[in-house]
């Protein structure tokens, strides 16, 4: 076969529509980016070229040619990163460990081509600029900002460290993020007696039964062992909340706090490096630092702003959490503990769970059976279908897949047309998937015109969870915190394809501020609390009966359990993000490890343990989009528990009401993606401008303000 033949029936090279997963392969990918590249290199020459030689740029002569080029590039390259985090492979890493820095390069070279920029600027300051729709408009100022923090207006050496610095930056996360999964996968508590299995619930010892297997344990079952526990979430996190083993807790909580802090695998030298490149890089295009840098495209327009609301949080929620760990303490005692007056962080998710268990009389456990998948995918269809009055139905079978675990739905309107796609992969898959859950784009919405008629492509989303596989003939159970996450993503999904933006740089979540992009998902979590959804979807999966009602009660009251200690908790993360961004520099008096100490006397009730590497596994800011960004967690729940009140005030049981309020949040926050600034969407909305009351209503802390 010829090379022009390989190349020709590549399935990376596609370029548009559904990819064929099953046919691709890390062979592959290598001559794909060299082909796609070099062909890209042409056509970018081509333009510039060609806007050099107009006077006066247009929409169709600057923005649509280079839409068309870098959706070829990212419909290639987005391939390639969802299987990274899919089906992660030592050849695939190879593979993509030797194209990425050609395609950093690229992606360099064009958002930082002048002939692009001065276009933009020509185009934003056209006669032809008041007959651009918002939308439009959105997409030009973003592109002129976005140009300037590409380093556009950087010369000679300093475009030339720019870059360099850039490639390093890519590299360091990819590695981190290796370091982290290989760290993780690496450890395996290996449980042989019914000494060391005493108090683990019966999901945790199939889990633990089927990781033996997986590990060659040909024999391992849930009754007799041998059980590998692992520093895989769902496998983790069940064993620190149920094992009445003090001295595994501890050898488990302390191998968890110190993945990839040492040894081969030590992230400690790359999260320097990290730090001090993009301190680099922020100075080059002439920021103090790199949260100015990172601030600059985001919806909270300064640091102080960032601080005074992680302030006002930390108020909120600094007693509330001393009184959690003083009520834990008091528990333990009651219940003879010796460890009661000296509790440490191994013992925490243990004492919390059993008082849990006390106060509201049920355990996680206790509710998996109610939570089966199927029945769960039901309620959270029928939620969408009452506020959005959207159908959602399985379309398995009309896409290729990556798994066979892996479904793939349609979403249409009320008249049957169909809206948009999206495929769910549920299960962990440790060996090959990434943790955590998440939402990315596989195709954007975009309104195509060939041959004077139009037509829009719909949009296609990945929803990506982790939660506990179908084990031992049943269905996945799921726990109410899987359930959570499910809606969570989902709300993402929704957002990137109920946009009725045509252009797709503005549709969904594209040009959507990132400090908002969680508004959403966010929203979404809190119907899992209503009653109507609750009940449409909690079923036992053996006998179809509803989830008794004492259930529901305890699940309300169980909501703002600790909620002190967990918004705590997300306010110690964003400081310690924002801090290592902002005032800290590389190479001075403190180590990024002696920051997060520093952080930790106000943000935590129970300090971190001297040997604690949590930073070498915080994938959010060092390998993830959230650098000096952590923070837009909270700033995004300010917005979407008071999205959420909207629907309370008009009446959660007045179903003419709620899907009244659906359709304005439909129309606005889901319906105009980037198409305008977040506040103003907000404010579409919900009439004014957002106030911090709703989220600290719904989490039990407003008489602590």
């Amino acid at each position: 076969m010829s090379a022009t033949a390989t190349i020709s029936q590549n399935p990376l090279l596609q370029g548009c529509g559904l990819p064929s997963f099953a046919d691709i392969t890390p062979e592959q990918v290598e001559p794909a980016f060299k082909h796609l590249l070099s062909e890209l290199q042409q056509q970018l020459v081509i333009l510039e070229a060609q806007l050099e030689a107009h006077v006066q740029p247009t929409w169709s002569g600057l923005v649509e040619p280079l839409e068309k080029l870098t959706e070829r590039l990212y419909w290639s390259w987005g391939i390639l990163n969802h299987l990274m985090g899919v089906k992660n492979s030592p050849e695939l890493r190879i593979a993509y460990q030797k194209v990425q820095p050609q395609v950093v390069q690229f992606i360099n070279t064009l958002g930082q081509s002048k002939p692009i920029y001065k276009a933009f600027k020509a185009l934003r300051t056209s006669e032809s600029w008041e007959f651009l729709e918002p939308a439009q408009q959105r997409i030009v100022e973003a592109a002129i900002r976005d140009a300037k923090l590409s380093g556009v207006g950087l010369e000679g050496k300093a475009r030339e460290r720019f870059n360099v610095i850039q490639m390093q930056l890519a590299e360091l996360a990819t590695q981190f993020s290796n370091h982290l999964l290989d760290a993780t996968k690496t450890f395996s508590l290996v449980l042989t007696t019914q000494a060391e299995i005493n108090g683990l619930p019966r999901s945790l010892l199939s889990l633990a039964a089927q990781a033996a297997r997986i590990a060659g344990e040909e024999y391992a079952n849930p009754e007799n062992g041998p059980w590998h526990i692992t520093l895989d979430f769902p496998s983790y996190f069940p064993f620190m909340q149920h094992s009445t083993r003090r001295d595994l807790r501890e050898k488990l909580y302390k191998a968890y706090i110190t993945r990839a802090s040492s040894g081969e695998l030590n992230n400690n030298p790359l999260i320097e490096s990290i730090l001090k490149l993009r301190q680099e890089l922020a100075e080059l295009i002439g920021f103090e630092n790199f949260a100015e840098l990172s601030l600059a495209s985001k919806m909270a327009k300064n640091v102080p702003a960032v601080e005074k609301l992680l302030e006002e949080l930390r108020q909120a929620s600094y007693n509330a959490a001393v009184k959690d760990l003083e009520a834990l303490k008091d528990f333990a005692k009651s219940q003879k503990a010796a460890e009661a007056d000296n509790l440490q962080h191994w013992d925490i998710s243990f004492w919390a769970e059993r008082q849990r268990e006390v106060k509201f009389a049920f355990t996680e456990e206790e509710l998996r059976p109610y939570f089966p998948l199927p029945q769960v995918l039901d309620g959270l269809f029928g939620l969408i279908k009452r506020l959005f009055g959207v159908n959602v139905t399985p379309a398995d079978g009309q896409a290729p897949v990556w798994h066979e675990d892996v479904r793939y739905f349609k979403i249409s309107d009320k008249y049957g047309n169909a809206i948009a796609y999206f495929y769910l992969d549920p299960y962990s898959r440790p060996a090959e998937k990434r943790g955590g859950a998440w939402m990315d784009a596989c195709i954007h919405r975009r309104k195509i015109t060939e041959l004077g008629i139009s037509s829009v492509r719909l949009p296609v989303a990945y929803l990506v969870c982790n939660q506990t596989p179908p084990v031992d003939n049943k269905p996945s159970l799921m726990t109410f915190d899987e359930v959570e996450t499910l809606f969570h993503e989902f709300g993402h999904g929704l957002h990137h394809m109920l946009t009725k933006v045509d252009y797709t740089g503005a549709a969904g979540i594209n040009n959507v501020e990132w400090d908002a992009v969680e508004l959403p998902s966010q929203f979404m979590e809190n119907w899992c609390y209503d009653r109507t959804t609750l009940f449409g979807m909690a079923k036992h999966y053996k006998t179809g009966a509803s989830l008794p009602e004492h259930y529901y009660q305890k699940l309300l009251a169980a909501r703002n359990y600790m909620s002190g200690s967990a918004m705590l908790r997300q306010i110690h993360l964003s400081s310690v993000d924002l801090e290592l961004h902002y005032r800290y520099r590389p190479g001075g008096d403190e180590t990024p490890v002696d920051v997060r100490q520093r952080i930790a006397k106000t943000t935590t009730v129970l300090s971190p343990l001297p040997e604690d590497g949590f930073l070498c596994a915080f994938g959010h800011i060092f390998e993830g989009g959230y650098a000096a960004g952590y923070y837009s967690y909270k700033w995004a729940e300010v917005l979407s528990a008071d999205a959420f009140a909207a629907f309370e005030e008009a009446g959660l049981e007045d179903e003419e009401a709620i899907h009244a309020t659906g359709r304005r949040y439909r129309d606005t926050v889901l319906a105009m993606g980037g198409s305008m600034h977040p506040m103003a969407v907000f404010q579409a909305f919900r009439g004014r401008e957002p106030s911090t009351t709703a989220l600290l209503k719904h989490n039990g802390l407003l008489p602590a303000v």
